[in-house]
This record gives structure tokens, C-alpha cells and sequence, in this order.
């Protein structure tokens, strides 16, 4: 097979590869295997509970409904793998949120290198573990309060579904570590793309329908069209990258001159992915959730008021739009530092051209990540909104749920997917070069 050395690999090259090479054909399968175990584990039902009198209870609740795109419909079968990746996410976030906040965290995690990491990485399994215990019990005091649901309601439901869950979500994180390790892409975040889609074909049968009975086929089309221009539109922004010029200084090791060299600092235009939307959307959603248990009739009317079904949606769209804009410059915060960068460009010996090393290069940073954190935002509220507004005017429903966040994690886990994917065949193909 002939290649070209200085370029990336051809959609050709990549299928040959993927079929040919012993290393990425095994990857790929397990990565497939693990995928479909974790499916199956959906629908392995937890003893003590009637699912179709729970399906029917949540069937138009709409926390339960957001919850099911990240878990592929686990928390309205209640299977074992019901809770799914999303103990160890939210885990994810909560030390994100813990390393920049506590100084001996941040030590950690910068001064101690790989074993550092790995302390973290096992404190965030403590993490995912207690998570998955209140999440597990707030799901078996739920199925409790519904007549009908539990078989046998009392204290020893609620502590043999909190262990079966807990255990399943447990088996999850594992597995996503496993792919993670032996297979392709980041398990984590394969996983929750395989959750989304399977999501997808009952929306797409739903649709059929709606358009066999009748429905609006115009509206249909229009619905498509948007969501399939906004797909091109994240690949752009998720792609886009803001490239500051840097030289590093002329040095000399022994008797060897280096001259300046020039290279680039790259800058994400969308520097915390889909964060500040899941955060947003958790924010909006959490009046309904906290209305339903505590059954309080004004968190209940403080969460119809900001619900895109609610008596003003010109009121959503706007909390919704600053809740965004306000996650999108923290969580930006959090990603990336200019102090830090601009004292390792100083440690580097290297300088933005124009700009003098120091404070003024911090400033000259955070000017510059303000104004992209900033249209990221933009870019990210119109991505948010448009599809909701859209369904609004086709009055199309059968994709509902599938929005921004969805689109975001597809594109952003096939982008990714797919470099790691270039990358192992690049590896091969330079391996197959020094072995001739």
C-alpha cells in the first residue's frame, strides 16, 4: 500500500487499517464488546419493581427525560447499568471544580506528575461511589412514592436497589476505564455517545410516524435541515482555534547555537466544550426536581417560569442565555490560567512577539481569551436555542431532547474518536516504514 509520508491518512488508508492491523482490529473490538455489554446491562431488570407501572408514572416527566439521553433510557427501564456513566461525570466535575478551589489539590495535580494524577483519579472513584449512593437512593425513595412501582416497599427495597445500582454504575466505570485503556477513544465519553444514540432511533421512528399521519413533512424537513447545518456549524467552532505567535529566545547548550524559533499558542474558540450547557440546563431544571420532592408550590411556579413549555418563554431563553454566558467564563477559568501560561512561556524562554514577558502577557492573554470565551458563548446560546425554537415554530416534538447538548457530545466524541483512530494508523505506518 503506497502512502504519503507528510500528509494525514486517507478515509482509504484508515478502513484498511481498521481491517488489516492485528492491534486496531483488536482495539476496535473491544471496544464494540464492552459497548454492548454495557447496552444489555440496561435491561437487566432490578428485582422488586414493576417497570411498566414506573414507565408509565415518568413517562411526561421531563427530569427523568433528560436524564435517559445521557443514559441511553437506563433510568426509566431501571436496569441494572440504569444510572450508567453518570456518577463518575459528575464526580468528574465536582473535582475539576475541587482542584481549582483547594490549593493542596492543585498541588497535586501540577507538582506530583503521574502519581498525583493517579491519586486523583482514585479519589474521584471515592467520589463516583458516593454520588452513586444519593443518586441511588434518591431513585429508590422515588419508585417507593409511586403506588404500584414497588413490589415490596420498606427499608430493604431501598437498600437492595441503592446496592444494585451503585454496583452496576460501579461495573460501568470500570468498563469505561477499560476502553479507555485497551480500546479506541475515551470510554467515558463513548459511552454517553452510545447513550444519545441509542436515543436516536425512537426519535426517528417517532418522526415517521408523525409524518405517515399526517403531520407536517415541511416542518420535518426544516427540523432536519437546521440540525444538520448546526452539526457542520460545531465541527467549525469545536475546531476553531485562536493562534498567538511565540519566538523563544536564541540559546546556546555547549558549543551549539539555536536560533530563535517561531511557533503558535493555540486557544480553543469553545474552551469549555458542552460544561457550560449541562451546567446551564441543570441549573433550569433543578426548581422542577427540588418541586417534586419537596412538593412546594413556589419552587414549583419558579420552575414552570423558566421552562420552555412555561407561560413566558422569552424568560427562559434569557436566564438560559446569561446561564450560559456565566458557566462559559467560568468554566474557562478553570481549563485555562493565563498567569500559568504566561510564567511558562517566561520559564521556556519564549515571548509573544510585541508583548513583554510577565503581567503584560497574562493581561494580553486574558484580553484575548474574554473576547473568544465570549463567542464561544454567543455561538453556544444560538446552538442551544435554535433547535427548541425551532420545534416551537414547526411544532415538530419528536426530536425533543435531542438539542445542543446532544449535538455538542456527538460531534465532539467523533471528532475525537476519529483523530485517535488517524493517529494509531499514522503510528503503523511509520512502524512499517522502519521495518522495511
Amino acid at each position: 500500500m503506497i502512502v504519503n509520508r507528510g500528509k494525514a491518512p486517507t478515509a482509504q488508508e484508515t478502513f484498511m487499517q481498521m481491517a488489516q492491523a492485528s492491534g486496531l482490529r483488536g482495539r476496535l473490538l473491544i471496544t464494540l464488546g464492552l459497548l454492548i455489554l454495557v447496552r444489555l446491562g440496561i435491561y437487566l431488570p432490578i428485582p422488586g419493581i414493576d417497570r411498566a407501572v414506573f414507565a408509565q408514572s415518568v413517562e411526561d416527566n421531563a427530569v427523568i427525560r433528560f436524564l435517559d439521553i445521557f443514559s441511553g433510557g437506563g433510568i426509566s427501564a431501571l436496569g441494572i447499568f440504569a444510572l450508567g456513566i453518570l456518577p463518575y461525570i459528575n464526580a468528574s466535575i465536582i473535582m475539576q471544580l475541587l482542584t481549582a478551589a483547594l490549593p493542596s489539590l492543585e498541588r497535586l495535580q501540577k507538582d506530583e506528575g503521574e502519581a498525583g494524577r493517579r491519586k486523583i483519579s482514585q479519589i474521584t472513584r471515592y467520589v463516583s461511589v458516593a454520588w452513586a449512593i444519593l443518586q441511588s437512593l434518591g431513585i429508590a425513595v422515588f419508585v417507593s412514592s409511586i403506588p404500584g412501582a414497588a413490589l415490596h416497599p420498606g427499608p430493604f427495597f431501598i437498600a437492595e436497589i441503592v446496592i444494585a445500582l451503585t454496583a452496576g454504575s460501579m461495573v460501568v466505570m470500570w468498563i469505561s476505564e477499560l476502553i479507555t485503556e485497551r480500546g479506541v477513544g475515551n470510554g467515558a465519553s463513548l459511552l454517553i455517545f452510545l447513550s444519545i444514540v441509542a436515543y436516536l432511533p425512537g426519535s426517528v421512528g417517532q418522526t415517521i410516524a408523525f409524518a405517515e399521519s399526517g403531520g407536517n413533512v415541511g416542518g420535518i424537513v426544516i427540523l432536519v435541515t437546521v440540525f444538520l447545518a448546526m452539526i457542520v456549524g460545531i465541527v467549525f467552532v469545536q475546531e476553531g482555534t485562536r493562534r498567538i505567535p511565540i519566538v523563544s529566545a536564541r540559546r546556546q547548550v555547549g558549543r551549539k547555537l539555536y536560533r530563535e524559533q517561531t511557533s503558535y499558542l493555540p486557544l480553543r474558540l469553545n474552551q469549555g466544550g458542552v460544561m457550560p450547557i449541562i451546567f446551564a440546563s441543570a441549573v433550569l431544571i433543578l426548581p422542577s426536581t427540588l418541586a417534586q420532592f419537596t412538593r412546594n408550590e413556589l419552587i414549583a411556579q419558579i420552575g414552570a417560569y423558566i421552562s420552555p413549555a412555561g407561560p413566558t418563554p422569552w424568560v427562559y431563553v434569557i436566564v438560559y442565555l446569561l446561564l450560559i454566558l456565566f458557566f462559559s467564563y467560568f468554566y474557562s477559568s478553570l481549563v485555562v490560567n493565563p498567569v500559568d501560561m504566561s510564567q511558562n512561556l517566561k520559564k521556556m524562554g519564549a515571548s509573544i512577539p510585541g508583548i513583554r514577558p510577565g503581567k503584560a502577557t497574562s493581561d494580553y492573554l486574558e484580553r484575548v481569551l474574554n473576547r473568544l470565551t465570549f463567542l464561544g458563548a454567543i455561538f453556544l446560546g444560538l446552538v442551544a436555542i435554535i433547535p427548541t425554537a425551532v420545534e416551537s415554530a414547526t411544532r415538530v416534538t419528536t426530536f425533543q431532547g435531542l438539542g445542543a447538548t446532544s449535538l455538542l457530545i456527538l460531534v465532539g466524541v467523533a471528532i475525537d474518536t476519529s483523530k485517535q483512530i488517524q493517529t494509531y494508523v499514522i503510528s503503523q505506518r511509520y512502524e512499517g516504514m522502519v521495518k522495511q
